[in-house]
Parts: C-alpha cells; structure tokens; sequence
C-alpha cells in the first residue's frame, strides 16, 4: 500500500514537473540587459527584470503597501486567481501598489493573459525566474505582501481566492 502511495505522488509530481517546463518558450538573453528599476506605466509594458531591479523597485515603492503576485501565462492556477487579482487591485486603487512577476513565460503569451483579465497593475517580465528562485520559492503562483515600510508580512502559495487577498490587503492598510 505504501509501496502504490509512493508511486502514485512520484507520478503526479513527474505529470506535473512535465507540465510546467518552458518548452519552446523564447532563448535567455544574458549580458548587460538595461534593467529598468521604474515602475513601468502600463501594464502590458513588461520590462525585463532582475533581482537586483525587482529589489531596487521595492525599495523605490516605500511607503505604500505592497501585494506582488508570481505567476505565469501557461500556470493553470494563476488563471484560476487572475480575475480576483483584477477586482482587488480595482478595489484598493491607490492604497495599495499591485505588481505582477511574470516568470519563464512568452512576452507576447503574458501581455495576451494581462489584457485577458484586464489587469489595471504593471508586470516585471522574468525571463528565467530568478527572483522567484533568489527569494527561496518553487513554483506560481505566489503572491507575497509587503507592509508600507517595505517588510515582508506574509507569503500565499497557491491560488489565492478574493476572499484571501481582501483580508490580507485589509491588513495591510489598517
């Protein structure tokens, strides 16, 4: 029995693992990429980012409560939470900063999922996944808040649900 047990989740991991990789996904450009650390205008933008640039962008967002949300345009489970991201970051306009990481995906793939479910916040574009990875965590989506001094209060793997994110960004601005 434990035997079957043990085969059964190394075989949902194996389907799983199978299903996330990058495929045909487009070639990793390395070098001096120009990272912008601004927050970019649109939300189609999709800057190439970094570690260094997603931190040099928290640092710069001081000040205001932060939700960012790792997620890809192929992750079953982002799709599943894309439409409350949309209504929470409706609903909290400028008390709250939104931002998106889009990692190991399709430029032209992410912009089609952000206007699909019209995200109102900018996306960073991540290429390789590196922030993901150099903050410790596997797999999307996640979505982490940030209190306005730029702490880390709470890290949600998995899809988050409306009900979630409203609670948590609740506690955020109180």
């Amino acid at each position: 029995m434990q035997l079957r047990r043990s085969l059964l989740v190394l075989t949902v991991f194996a389907l799983v693992a199978a299903g996330c990789t990058q495929g045909d996904r487009e070639p990793v450009e390395r070098g001096g990429t120009g990272i912008e650390t601004a927050l970019p205008g649109s939300p189609t933008e999709l800057p190439d980012a970094d570690f260094e640039s997603y931190a040099t962008l928290l640092e710069d967002l001081r000040g205001t409560p932060v939700v960012v949300n790792i997620w890809a345009s192929w992750c079953g489970p982002c799709r599943v939470e894309a439409p409350a991201l949309a209504e929470m970051a409706t609903a909290y306009g400028h008390r709250v900063q939104f931002l998106g990481i889009d990692v190991l995906d399709v430029r032209a793939d992410a912009r089609a999922f952000i206007e699909r479910y019209a995200w109102p916040y900018p996306s960073l574009f991540d290429r390789t996944g590196a922030i993901r990875d150099q903050l410790g965590l596997i797999g999307q989506p996640v979505t982490i808040f940030y209190d306005a001094q730029g702490d880390l209060l709470d890290t949600h793997v998995g899809s988050i649900t409306a009900e979630q994110l409203s609670a948590q960004v609740d506690a955020l601005i109180a």
